[in-house]
């Protein structure tokens, strides 16, 4: 078995194999070798960049799905503007409050959106409200990801 690291500011690839309490020997082991230690390693040491399969793989071995999230939201240019960024994942019961309440904030605005879209467009004195419509859906796009990721964990 391998010595335990007492490396500080590990990378959440790291943090995520050793709460799974798995080796990079393991990990190899585990991904019938698609996995390399040395690779694992470099990308825990921050010496190479993680392939988005790299991601997929640790994710499952580790059952770490949020790291898909991290990595989309820190690394690929695309999801840093287009993902919303999980910073940690609840249990359930507020997961899904949170998800209920992005949706109740969304059904006051219904009208309101209605109104701002009918004509096609949107209005110098309707922009604000746009734009706060357009917050309360980031809102639930993350709502909605986290409790994704709550149940990919499942």
């Amino acid at each position: 078995m391998g010595k335990k690291s007492v490396k500080e500011n590990k990378n959440m690839y790291q943090l995520a194999r050793e709460e799974a309490k798995l080796t990079r020997a393991a990990v190899e082991d585990i991904t019938d070798g698609v996995l390399k230690e040395n690779r694992i390693e470099k990308i825990e040491n921050g010496t190479l960049n993680a392939y988005p399969e790299d991601v997929l793989k640790m994710a499952q071995v580790y059952n770490k799905p949020e790291l898909c999230n991290y990595y989309c939201t820190k690394e690929c240019e695309i999801g840093k503007k287009y993902v919303p960024a999980v910073e940690s994942i609840h249990d359930l019961p507020q997961t899904t409050m949170g998800l209920l309440s992005s949706l109740n904030s969304l059904t006051r605005y219904k009208d309101r959106i209605i109104d701002i879209t009918a004509d096609g467009k949107i209005t110098d004195d309707e922009k604000a409200d746009f734009e706060q419509f357009k917050q309360h859906l980031d809102e639930m796009a993350l709502a909605i990801e986290s409790l994704r990721l709550w149940a990919e964990k499942r």
